[in-house]
């Protein structure tokens, strides 16, 4: 059965997007070609283990006019590109993503997933999306939560967890640029 995981770039104190919404906390840099680290071949990999992604609206709207142009992210732009999207909305009525295949829209997510999780198939991949993963985690169909931890902390702003959840270990991983990979399974 497939997995669906969250991925959250988050800041040591848990802030998940700053007071204005933004992400000033992410390392900036592109995934050049030329380019080989070890934090670049985790996201690879983890990239590598998905084949679809799933998206809140106001994600969608932040990344549609970027990533599908982005062509200084190299090889990872041209996979996160090619992957079978979803948006999950009840005011959009299509979602198109550049020259690429057009993401669709769902006004029921966690029937989305559900059915999703039931085909075969790569992994899920819900990216950023705050709103719609507390539901998804309420819903009870998380199964991993990989959290890109950034050496800064905000004090305000939007958190990943603002609930108590169980969660097990499964890796802790640092990387030269000082972001730390911190994946979780879902207990409760």
């Amino acid at each position: 059965m497939r997995k669906l995981i969250v991925q959250q770039w988050v800041t040591v104190d848990n802030v998940a997007a700053e007071d204005d919404g933004g992400l000033s906390f992410v390392p900036g840099e592109p995934f050049d070609d030329a380019v080989t680290t070890p934090f670049k071949t985790s996201l690879m990999g983890f990239i590598d283990s998905v084949d679809t992604m799933i998206l809140g609206a106001n994600t969608y709207k932040q990344s549609k006019d970027y990533w599908p142009h982005a062509a200084e992210q190299g090889e990872y732009g041209e996979k996160l590109n090619a992957l079978t999207k979803y948006v999950a909305s009840t005011t959009l009525h299509n979602a198109p993503w550049g020259d690429f295949p057009a993401a669709t829209v769902t006004g029921d997510p966690v029937g989305t997933i559900r059915n999703l999780k039931g085909q075969s198939g790569r992994d899920i991949w819900l990216w950023g999306s705050l709103t719609l993963m507390h539901c998804l985690l309420d819903a009870g169909i998380v199964d991993e939560v990989r959290l890109l931890v950034c050496p800064a902390s905000r004090g305000t702003g939007s958190r990943v967890f603002e609930d108590s959840r169980g969660l097990r270990l499964l890796e802790a991983t640092a990387f030269d640029n000082d972001v730390v990979l911190l994946r979780y399974a879902i207990t409760t």
